[in-house]
């Protein structure tokens, strides 16, 4: 099977790479900035220069692949749906015109509800995409990643998150590494068809007061948390640049999956996966402070 990887620098991709070499196949990674992909791989892999946004590269990249790993890529405009619009397109087409058939979509909890959870809504577009499309599609709806904490890293030095979320209020919690496991066994597992949804939940769902805890514990300083008001995090968000759609986009993730939101897949063995927070604290946060 001719596996191809975007984003195979991300948080997951790169874990996915190294997890796919060793089961024995050579996926070819699309890649933005080819040099960046470390030496270390390129015996075993293939790579080819594309930006997910563009269609063309995106069809020409992946002629003659069998299944694909997608994920949209981070937006970059003042307009993050239309960037993610974009990405929807770009793998729509090279699914019809190089006749993948095979399709894992990194998605996440919150896409279930198509609109009203901010840039989620990017996400939720592509899988309804894909889902009219004669394919065998399977869209990993995770959590909130482990590694979103490092763009809190001054703020968890100075002790003090923020968020719009109910400080107490619990939700699934993931290491990139365990989506990137079961995205590499859903790939090669020739046991499934059609269209699926598989969560990624992580070991447990946390709360805010709980992750506080933990870092507080696990770095030997206090860390509290703060529940503050939608307006004052948007008004935080457009004093480090964001332009007002980016803000709005970036501030909807949180509100949208709030006020009483339940997950359509609920926590089972299925969705259950193995890192804990702070074995992850442990081996990949504590370097970053």
């Amino acid at each position: 099977m001719r596996i191809a990887v975007t984003t195979p620098q991300g948080h997951v991709g790169h874990h996915l790479t190294s997890m796919l070499i060793r089961a024995g196949a050579r996926p070819l990674l699309l890649a933005r900035h080819p040099k960046n992909i470390p030496a270390g791989l390129a015996a075993h892999v293939d790579i080819v220069e594309a930006d997910s946004r563009e269609l063309d590269q995106v069809v020409a990249a992946t002629a003659g692949v069998d299944a694909v790993y997608w994920v949209d890529p981070p937006p970059e405009s003042a307009d993050p749906l239309a960037d993610y619009a974009r990405a929807t397109a770009a793998i729509t087409a090279a699914v019809e015109r190089n006749r993948i058939g095979r399709v894992v979509f990194q998605s996440s909890v919150g896409a279930e509800k198509r609109h009203g959870a901010g840039e989620i809504d990017g996400l939720a577009a592509t899988e309804v995409a894909l889902d009219r499309l004669d394919v065998d599609v399977t869209h990993l709806r995770c959590g909130y990643f482990f590694t979103n904490l490092l763009y809190d890293v001054e703020s968890v030095k100075a002790g003090h998150l923020r968020t719009v979320q109910p400080i107490d209020s619990p939700m699934s919690w993931v290491a990139p590494r365990d989506i990137a496991e079961v995205a590499a066994l859903t790939l090669l597992s020739p046991g499934w068809t059609g269209r699926r949804v598989q969560a990624v939940h992580g070991p447990e769902d946390l709360s805010w007061a709980q992750v506080a805890s933990i870092l507080t514990e696990e770095l030997g300083h206090e860390v509290r948390v703060e529940q503050i008001p939608d307006e004052r995090m948007r008004a935080q968000y457009l004093q480090l640049g964001m332009p007002p759609v980016v803000a709005d986009a970036v501030l909807g993730m949180s509100t949208g999956l709030r006020d009483g939101f339940v997950p359509e897949q609920g926590r089972s063995v299925i969705t259950t996966t193995p890192t804990q927070l702070r074995g992850w604290l442990r081996d990949e946060f504590v370097s970053a402070l």
